[in-house]
This record gives structure tokens, sequence and C-alpha cells, in this order.
């Protein structure tokens, strides 16, 4: 994993139009508009809890299935959970679900305007810095 490489703040119907961004099989970046990454920084409520190391997040736009490891395994993730997600991605052909490998999740379910403001600060990311990469 290349951490000089940011971690996109997407939602989730913008991950499922990343690209591979080159076709080595050790390689797990993508391409969106031409921004390379292999992190993303979603947002949203958890839908269904497959087990002890699996859920499943939509943002309103799609889902997208987490896949826990470590200390995250441990904590008690519950349907309904508005959470913050920073892992790396991984577009699956043959799956219509893209892959998260959570680095890093935090349950926001106390703060009730947090999912409203992700809106915003996704558009403004967007506008301020993605889209002067993209038009490049």
């Amino acid at each position: 994993m290349d951490y000089s490489l940011a971690a996109l703040k997407v939602m989730i119907f913008q991950l499922r139009e990343a690209d591979p961004a080159n076709a080595s099989p050790n390689s797990h970046s993508l391409s969106l508009g031409g921004i390379l990454f292999q992190r993303a920084w979603l947002q949203g409520v958890l839908v269904s809890v497959l087990g002890d190391d699996r859920l499943i997040l939509d943002d309103g736009t799609g889902v997208v299935e987490l896949s826990l490891s470590g200390e995250f395994r441990l904590r008690d993730w519950r349907v309904g959970m508005y959470v913050m997600v920073v892992g790396g991605c991984f577009v699956r052909p043959d799956e219509d679900c893209p892959l998260i490998k959570v680095h890093k999740m935090v349950d926001l379910s106390a703060f009730p305007d947090r999912e409203a403001m992700w809106y915003l600060e996704v558009i403004e990311a967007y506008r301020l810095f993605y889209k002067r990469i993209m038009e490049d």
C-alpha cells in the first residue's frame, strides 16, 4: 500500500467507476478521472453485518463491502450505525460491490449532522482539488 497517495473522499458510485491504474498484479492502484489512489474515505450506514469480519456499507449512492481485521473485528458493529471508513480499495470486476479493507473506522452515530455534512465535504473536495487534477 502506497501511503503517499491520498485517501480520496468519494461516494460509492464514484468508487465503482474507478479503473485499475495498470496491469501489474502487485499494484492495487486505481484511477478516477486521472487521479491515482489506493485508499478511499467513505461515510455511510451499516446495512448488513456478515459475521465478525464483513459488513455492508450504504452511502445512498451504492453499497460497498467492508473487510475488517485486527481491532476492528473486536468492536460491536451494528446495522443502522453511521460510520466513517478509510481503507484500501479493490474494485472487483466479477462482483457488483467494491471491497474496502478497513484501516480506520469510526462510529459517528452520535453526530446526526455528519451525514449532511459528508455530502458537502465530498463536493468541496471535488471542486477544490479533484476537478483541477482531472482538467490538467
